[in-house]
C-alpha cells in the first residue's frame, strides 16, 4: 500500500466549493469523501480521473434560509432546509476559533444524532478531521464546516431509553440486538432514513444504547465495533441494497477514530455508545441473519489489489469501505476486514 498522499485533494475541494452535501438524484455527495479516502490510500492519481465520472451528479449549494447564531441554533437541529445556514455558521466558527475546540464542542453536542443523513454527517466529518489535521488551510476547513454542517442538518436521533451500561463489548452485545421480525418489517423504502424509522415502534430496539461499555480504552473500542460489524456485513450483505446499508454500520462508526484525538474524553465515550447505537440501529433494520461467526478469508491477499479492484469499481461505497477496512486492519489484524472490503467490491462493482 503506497504512503497517503494529499496532493491532489486541496484542487478537488476548491472545485467542489460551489456545490453541496447532497447530489442531483437526492443523495448524498459522496466525492469529498471518496477523493479523501483515495489519498489516504496513495491513491492520488486516480483521484481526478475519477471525479471527473462523477460530477456530473453534483448539486449547488441550496439557499440560505437565516442566519443562524450561538442563541437560535437549538431551533435549526434536523432541518435539512437550514444545511447551508449551518454551514456558514461553521465557517465563522472555524474562522474564529481553533479547529480542534470547534470539533469537539460540535461533536458532543450533535452525537447523539449520529445517524444523520445515514451516517454520511459524522463519515464526512471524519474525513475532512484526518485532512485537516494533516494541514490545516482554507479548503480544508472549509470541508470541515460542510461535514458539521451536515451532520447537524440531518441530525437524526434514535430511540433510547437511558440505564445502567452493561458492561459489554459490542462483539459481545450484538447478540442481544434483536431484527425487526420479518413478518412485521416493512420492505426497502425511498431511503435508508424512512427505513430507519420503523424502529420508533420496535420496543427491543430502545434498549441498544447502554448495551455496551464505552469507558475503556477508546480506540479498542472502535476496533472491536467495527470488527464485529464487519461480520454482520458478511452475514448479511446479499444484494446492492443491503450492501450499502451494512457499509455504513462499519464506516459510520470508524469515522470516529480520526476525531479521537481531539475530543475530550467524555466527549469520545458518548459518541462512541452513539456510533455503536447507528450500526445496531442498521443490524436491526436490514439484518436477517444473526450468525456470525463463518468468515471466509479473502481471496485476495495482496492490498494494492484490493484498492486497485475498489478504484477500478467506480463505486464510492467500494472505495471509501476499502479505505476503512485497511485502516481498521492495520490496527486489529481480523480476516473479516479483508473479506468484506472484497465482497463490497464484488457487490457494488459496476463492470
Amino acid at each position: 500500500m503506497n504512503p497517503a498522499d494529499y496532493s491532489a485533494l486541496d484542487e478537488a475541494l476548491e472545485i467542489m466549493a460551489p456545490n453541496g452535501p447532497e447530489l442531483n438524484n437526492g443523495f448524498s455527495n459522496h466525492a469529498p469523501m471518496c477523493i479523501e479516502a483515495m489519498c489516504a490510500m496513495g491513491r492520488h492519481d486516480s483521484v481526478m480521473p475519477w471525479f471527473e465520472r462523477y460530477r456530473r451528479w453534483l448539486a449547488p449549494r441550496p439557499s440560505r434560509v437565516a442566519r443562524l447564531t450561538d442563541e437560535n441554533w437549538r431551533g435549526a437541529l434536523g432541518d435539512v432546509r437550514r444545511v447551508e445556514d449551518w454551514f456558514e455558521y461553521f465557517r465563522n466558527e472555524l474562522e474564529d476559533r481553533p479547529w480542534q475546540a470547534v470539533l469537539d464542542e460540535w461533536a458532543s453536542r450533535l452525537a447523539p444524532g449520529i445517524m444523520a443523513a445515514a451516517t454520511h454527517g459524522v463519515i464526512r466529518t471524519g474525513h475532512a478531521t484526518r485532512a485537516i489535521a494533516i494541514e490545516d488551510n482554507s479548503a480544508r476547513r472549509r470541508e470541515l464546516a460542510d461535514g458539521l454542517a451536515y451532520w447537524a442538518a440531518e441530525y437524526l436521533p434514535l430511540p433510547a431509553e437511558r440505564h445502567a451500561p452493561a458492561r459489554a463489548k459490542p462483539s459481545e452485545a450484538i447478540g442481544r440486538v434483536q431484527m425487526i421480525p420479518a413478518e412485521i418489517r416493512h420492505g426497502n423504502f425511498g431511503s435508508f432514513t424512512d427505513s430507519l424509522a420503523q424502529l420508533d415502534s420496535f420496543a427491543p430496539f430502545k434498549q441498544t444504547l447502554d448495551a455496551v461499555d464505552t469507558s475503556g480504552d477508546a480506540s479498542a473500542f472502535v476496533s472491536d465495533l467495527t470488527a464485529t460489524f464487519a461480520r454482520v456485513f458478511l452475514a448479511n450483505a446479499h444484494d446492492v441494497y443491503t450492501t450499502i446499508a451494512f457499509v455504513h454500520a462499519v464506516t459510520g462508526p470508524s469515522s470516529l477514530r480520526p476525531m479521537l484525538p481531539y475530543l475530550d474524553d467524555a466527549t469520545a465515550h458518548a459518541a462512541l455508545g452513539y456510533g455503536w447505537q447507528a450500526a445496531a440501529a442498521m443490524y436491526a433494520t436490514f439484518g436477517s441473519s444473526a450468525d456470525l461467526r463463518r468468515v471466509d478469508g479473502a481471496k485476495i491477499r495482496d492490498v494494492d489489489e484490493l484498492i486497485d479492484r475498489a478504484i477500478a469499481s467506480g463505486d464510492e461505497h467500494a472505495i471509501k469501505f476499502t479505505e476503512v477496512c485497511l485502516r481498521e486492519y492495520a490496527l486489529n489484524p481480523n480476516p473479516a476486514f479483508l473479506a468484506a472490503a472484497e465482497h463490497a467490491t464484488r457487490m457494488l462493482s459496476r463492470s
